[in-house]
């Protein structure tokens, strides 16, 4: 235990030493959250509006609520999977600097090196997922607070999930990489597509129908949907103490993927956390098993 303690506290100090990839890591989610508010927002803005039927009048600042705290989710979603990937840049390194033939000589367990690497990275990521929430959090305020205590407490456990599954893929993905572009490379991909697959940037609902049944079988969608379940519920209640009817309320919040289907049945909250937490346990099976192979010399 107190070798895995050490192992942490190596990591996590190798990436606060590295003053470009941690200061990149920390203004990464300021400089989406303006870039989301400056380009998406209107985008959000006209997809909800066209979903309210001209005959009903609703408030300008239960719109802004509304389109503040969708954005914030896709931030979120995206900030807490991508941001791993550049986190988790010492278990490359290592490879690429030597430093790992000092740890196949030492008397550590293999495995020992490879939970070391998955925890620095998940408190690494928190720490850095945490800003954006306060970030978020500080843009949906001045846009439109509707947001209880409870829904934070539930966006911070949406977070530890989210965190964790994106922890664990970008350790199984970064497993047999061996330089550093070769590492650049798949972060770059990651971000420039995982935010169309989990459907962050645009509705899930706004694909073609084919598109929304592979979408749905992919875990990532289910913790993009938890989010927007949680930073848009005290909206939805807003539109109805407003006096929408519950139809349109309800057309709403499927348009913005908050009750996403599976094989034609809704999926509930509850399952879309046991499906995050499903997937982070298989996947992380299968990363001890890759890290417990034998390596090439």
């Amino acid at each position: 235990m107190r070798t895995l303690v050490v192992l942490i506290n190596r990591n996590r100090k190798l990436f606060l030493r590295d003053k470009g990839m941690f200061i990149s890591s920390m203004i990464t989610p300021l400089i989406l959250i303006v870039l989301y508010g400056t380009f998406l927002a209107n985008v959000y803005k006209d997809s909800f509006m066209s979903n309210i039927p001209k005959s009903i009048c609703i408030s300008e600042s239960l719109i802004d609520g509304t389109v503040a705290a969708q954005l914030a989710a896709a931030l979120l979603a995206v900030c807490c999977v991508t941001v791993t990937f550049c986190v988790n840049l010492t278990m490359v390194s290592d490879r690429a600097s030597g430093a790992r033939k000092d740890f196949d000589i030492s008397p550590i367990k293999k495995t020992e090196i490879y939970i070391g690497y998955f925890l620095s990275t998940v408190i690494n990521s928190l720490m850095i997922n945490f800003l954006a929430l306060a970030l978020c959090l500080g843009y949906v305020w001045k846009m439109g607070w509707y947001l209880s205590a409870g829904d934070i407490v539930l966006l911070v456990i949406d977070i530890v999930l989210l965190v964790l599954f994106g922890t664990v893929l970008s350790n199984i993905i970064c497993y047999p990489l061996k330089t550093q572009g070769q590492m650049s490379a798949v972060g770059t991909i990651v971000s420039a597509g995982y935010g169309f697959i989990c459907g962050a940037y645009m509705p899930i609902s706004s694909f073609g129908s084919g598109l929304q049944k592979v979408l749905s079988c992919l875990p990532g969608t289910y913790g993009t949907s938890l989010l927007k379940n949680h930073m848009l519920r005290g909206v939805l209640d807003a539109m109805v103490d407003e006096g929408l009817p519950k139809e349109v309320v309800s057309g709403i919040a499927d348009s913005l993927d908050c009750n996403p289907t599976f094989n034609g049945s809704v999926v509930g909250t509850g399952m879309m956390v046991a499906i995050m937490a499903g997937s982070i346990v298989i996947l992380g099976i299968i990363y001890l098993l890759i890290s417990a192979m034998p390596e090439k010399k």
